[in-house]
Protein backbone atom coordinates (compact mmCIF):
# COMPACT_ATOMS: atom_id res chain seq x y z
CA UNK A 1 0.00 0.00 0.00
CA UNK A 2 1.54 3.40 -0.68
CA UNK A 3 1.49 5.53 1.82
CA UNK A 4 4.03 8.39 1.10
CA UNK A 5 5.80 10.23 -1.70
CA UNK A 6 9.62 11.44 -0.92
CA UNK A 7 10.29 13.91 -3.20
CA UNK A 8 14.52 14.93 -3.92
CA UNK A 9 14.67 18.72 -4.37
CA UNK A 10 17.62 20.21 -6.09
CA UNK A 11 16.43 19.73 -9.84
CA UNK A 12 13.60 18.48 -9.15
CA UNK A 13 11.58 20.51 -7.72
CA UNK A 14 13.51 23.49 -8.54
CA UNK A 15 16.06 24.37 -11.17
CA UNK A 16 18.89 24.69 -9.24
CA UNK A 17 21.46 22.40 -11.06
CA UNK A 18 22.90 25.41 -12.90
CA UNK A 19 22.89 27.74 -9.71
CA UNK A 20 25.17 24.58 -8.59
CA UNK A 21 27.59 24.19 -11.58
CA UNK A 22 28.26 28.43 -10.98
CA UNK A 23 28.59 28.37 -7.89
CA UNK A 24 31.34 25.18 -8.03
CA UNK A 25 33.00 26.69 -10.94
CA UNK A 26 33.03 30.30 -8.53
CA UNK A 27 34.33 28.35 -5.54
CA UNK A 28 36.78 25.99 -6.56
CA UNK A 29 38.22 27.79 -9.04
CA UNK A 30 38.64 30.43 -6.23
CA UNK A 31 40.62 27.79 -4.82
CA UNK A 32 42.68 27.29 -7.43
CA UNK A 33 40.63 23.65 -8.51
CA UNK A 34 39.43 25.08 -11.89
CA UNK A 35 36.03 23.25 -13.18
CA UNK A 36 33.86 22.67 -16.28
CA UNK A 37 30.64 22.06 -16.75
CA UNK A 38 31.34 18.64 -17.47
CA UNK A 39 33.18 17.99 -14.47
CA UNK A 40 30.42 19.28 -12.42
CA UNK A 41 28.24 16.53 -13.58
CA UNK A 42 30.37 14.22 -12.21
CA UNK A 43 29.01 15.08 -8.16
CA UNK A 44 25.37 15.60 -9.35
CA UNK A 45 23.16 14.47 -6.34
CA UNK A 46 26.30 14.05 -4.00
CA UNK A 47 26.40 15.44 -0.45
CA UNK A 48 28.30 19.18 -0.27
CA UNK A 49 31.19 17.69 1.73
CA UNK A 50 31.69 14.80 -0.73
CA UNK A 51 31.86 17.60 -3.64
CA UNK A 52 34.97 18.89 -1.80
CA UNK A 53 36.52 15.50 -0.82
CA UNK A 54 36.03 14.59 -4.73
CA UNK A 55 38.06 17.39 -5.74
CA UNK A 56 40.16 17.48 -2.73
CA UNK A 57 41.55 13.87 -3.35
CA UNK A 58 42.00 14.38 -7.41
CA UNK A 59 43.16 17.77 -7.69
CA UNK A 60 44.44 19.33 -3.75
CA UNK A 61 43.93 22.75 -2.86
CA UNK A 62 45.58 24.66 -0.06
CA UNK A 63 42.04 25.76 1.52
CA UNK A 64 40.87 24.20 4.25
CA UNK A 65 37.65 21.47 2.57
CA UNK A 66 35.70 23.25 6.06
CA UNK A 67 36.10 26.63 4.52
CA UNK A 68 35.36 25.92 1.15
CA UNK A 69 32.36 23.81 1.88
CA UNK A 70 31.23 26.98 3.63
CA UNK A 71 31.79 29.34 0.67
CA UNK A 72 29.89 26.63 -1.77
CA UNK A 73 26.83 26.60 0.23
CA UNK A 74 26.73 30.44 1.01
CA UNK A 75 26.97 30.63 -2.59
CA UNK A 76 24.45 28.38 -3.84
CA UNK A 77 22.05 30.16 -0.98
CA UNK A 78 22.71 33.47 -2.42
CA UNK A 79 21.87 32.12 -5.94
CA UNK A 80 18.93 30.37 -4.98
CA UNK A 81 17.48 33.32 -3.48
CA UNK A 82 18.11 35.71 -6.21
CA UNK A 83 17.23 33.64 -9.41
CA UNK A 84 15.99 29.75 -8.01
CA UNK A 85 12.69 29.02 -10.01
CA UNK A 86 10.10 26.42 -9.66
CA UNK A 87 10.71 23.35 -12.10
CA UNK A 88 7.25 22.73 -14.14
CA UNK A 89 4.95 20.61 -12.54
CA UNK A 90 5.66 21.01 -8.96
CA UNK A 91 2.48 22.42 -8.10
CA UNK A 92 0.19 19.43 -9.51
CA UNK A 93 3.07 16.73 -8.71
CA UNK A 94 2.93 17.64 -5.19
CA UNK A 95 -1.42 17.55 -5.37
CA UNK A 96 -1.12 13.89 -6.84
CA UNK A 97 1.33 12.89 -4.19
CA UNK A 98 -0.90 14.15 -1.64
CA UNK A 99 -4.72 12.91 -3.18
CA UNK A 100 -7.59 12.46 -1.42
CA UNK A 101 -6.28 9.50 0.21
CA UNK A 102 -4.07 11.31 2.85
CA UNK A 103 -0.86 10.06 1.59
CA UNK A 104 2.02 12.03 3.55
CA UNK A 105 4.81 13.53 1.71
CA UNK A 106 7.92 14.29 2.17
CA UNK A 107 11.27 16.06 1.19
CA UNK A 108 14.91 13.84 1.17
CA UNK A 109 18.25 16.05 0.01
CA UNK A 110 21.70 16.28 -0.21
CA UNK A 111 21.70 19.62 0.27
CA UNK A 112 22.30 21.04 3.76
CA UNK A 113 19.17 22.85 6.08
CA UNK A 114 19.97 26.28 4.65
CA UNK A 115 20.13 25.45 1.00
CA UNK A 116 16.65 23.56 1.87
CA UNK A 117 15.54 27.06 4.00
CA UNK A 118 16.47 28.70 1.80
CA UNK A 119 14.98 26.71 -1.65
CA UNK A 120 11.49 26.31 0.21
CA UNK A 121 10.97 29.79 0.76
CA UNK A 122 11.56 31.00 -2.24
CA UNK A 123 9.09 28.46 -4.08
CA UNK A 124 6.57 28.96 -0.92
CA UNK A 125 6.60 25.38 0.13
CA UNK A 126 8.05 25.91 3.62
CA UNK A 127 4.19 24.50 5.01
CA UNK A 128 4.25 21.52 2.17
CA UNK A 129 5.62 18.53 3.73
CA UNK A 130 5.24 16.57 6.46
CA UNK A 131 9.07 15.90 6.95
CA UNK A 132 11.98 17.83 5.48
CA UNK A 133 15.25 15.71 5.59
CA UNK A 134 18.55 16.95 4.78
CA UNK A 135 21.26 14.21 4.30
CA UNK A 136 23.70 16.25 6.15
CA UNK A 137 22.48 14.38 9.07
CA UNK A 138 23.31 11.06 8.41
CA UNK A 139 26.43 9.28 8.23
CA UNK A 140 26.96 8.83 4.56
CA UNK A 141 24.73 11.24 1.96
CA UNK A 142 23.17 9.49 -1.43
CA UNK A 143 23.57 6.60 -3.24
CA UNK A 144 23.65 5.48 0.48
CA UNK A 145 19.85 4.69 1.50
CA UNK A 146 20.13 6.40 5.23
CA UNK A 147 18.55 9.36 4.08
CA UNK A 148 15.90 7.81 2.40
CA UNK A 149 14.84 5.20 5.28
CA UNK A 150 15.31 8.07 8.44
CA UNK A 151 12.44 9.37 6.20
CA UNK A 152 10.29 6.67 6.19
CA UNK A 153 10.96 6.45 9.83
CA UNK A 154 10.42 9.90 10.40
CA UNK A 155 6.98 9.15 8.25
CA UNK A 156 6.13 6.25 10.52
CA UNK A 157 6.01 4.06 7.16
CA UNK A 158 7.83 0.87 5.96
CA UNK A 159 10.15 1.59 2.80
CA UNK A 160 8.13 -0.41 0.92
CA UNK A 161 5.05 1.98 1.01
CA UNK A 162 6.86 4.53 -0.04
CA UNK A 163 7.78 5.77 -3.61
CA UNK A 164 10.93 8.46 -4.22
CA UNK A 165 10.74 10.83 -6.98
CA UNK A 166 14.28 11.33 -8.22
CA UNK A 167 16.35 13.28 -11.15
CA UNK A 168 19.26 11.77 -10.23
CA UNK A 169 20.64 8.69 -10.45
CA UNK A 170 22.64 8.96 -7.38
CA UNK A 171 18.66 9.58 -5.96
CA UNK A 172 17.74 6.70 -7.24
CA UNK A 173 20.50 4.38 -6.40
CA UNK A 174 19.83 5.42 -3.13
CA UNK A 175 15.75 4.91 -3.32
CA UNK A 176 16.25 1.37 -4.80
CA UNK A 177 18.58 0.59 -1.98
CA UNK A 178 16.15 1.25 0.81
CA UNK A 179 13.91 -1.11 -1.10
CA UNK A 180 11.41 2.19 -2.28
CA UNK A 181 10.10 2.62 -5.23
CA UNK A 182 11.27 5.24 -7.32
CA UNK A 183 10.06 7.45 -10.56
CA UNK A 184 12.65 9.22 -12.23
CA UNK A 185 12.52 13.06 -13.78
CA UNK A 186 15.85 12.94 -15.43
CA UNK A 187 17.27 16.62 -16.18
CA UNK A 188 19.18 15.34 -18.70
CA UNK A 189 16.54 13.56 -20.80
CA UNK A 190 17.33 13.12 -24.60
CA UNK A 191 15.36 16.23 -26.17
CA UNK A 192 16.08 15.66 -29.95
CA UNK A 193 17.51 13.38 -32.67
CA UNK A 194 21.18 14.43 -31.91
CA UNK A 195 21.24 14.50 -28.21
CA UNK A 196 23.26 12.67 -25.90
CA UNK A 197 21.82 9.13 -24.57
CA UNK A 198 20.67 9.20 -21.12
CA UNK A 199 22.47 7.20 -18.49
CA UNK A 200 20.98 4.01 -19.24
CA UNK A 201 21.24 2.92 -15.07
CA UNK A 202 17.87 5.03 -15.27
CA UNK A 203 16.18 1.77 -16.08
CA UNK A 204 16.34 0.79 -12.41
CA UNK A 205 13.52 3.56 -11.68
CA UNK A 206 10.04 2.09 -12.16
CA UNK A 207 9.04 4.93 -13.97
CA UNK A 208 10.46 7.31 -16.19
CA UNK A 209 9.06 10.74 -16.89
CA UNK A 210 10.17 13.84 -18.92
CA UNK A 211 8.96 15.90 -16.09
CA UNK A 212 6.47 16.71 -12.80
CA UNK A 213 3.70 17.28 -14.69
CA UNK A 214 3.47 14.06 -15.92
CA UNK A 215 3.41 12.58 -12.03
CA UNK A 216 -0.19 11.48 -11.45
CA UNK A 217 -1.98 10.05 -8.67
CA UNK A 218 -3.00 6.86 -11.17
CA UNK A 219 1.17 6.84 -11.83
CA UNK A 220 2.07 6.74 -8.19
CA UNK A 221 -0.32 3.51 -7.37
CA UNK A 222 0.69 2.10 -10.24
CA UNK A 223 4.38 2.35 -9.52
CA UNK A 224 3.72 1.18 -6.13
CA UNK A 225 1.56 -2.19 -6.95
CA UNK A 226 -1.87 -0.65 -5.87
CA UNK A 227 -3.51 -1.09 -8.75
CA UNK A 228 -2.31 -3.90 -12.04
Amino acid sequence: MLRAVVFDMDGLLIDSEPLWVRAEIEVFGGAGVPLTEDDCALTKGLRVDDVVAYWHARRGFDAAPADVEARLVARVVELVRAEGRALPGVESALAAARSESGRRIALASSSPTPIIEATLQRLGLTRTFDVVASAENEAHGKPHPAIFLRTAARLGVSPLECVVVEDSMTGVIAAKAARMKCIAVPSDLPTGPSAPPRDARFVLADAIVASLAEMSSALLERVSGDVP
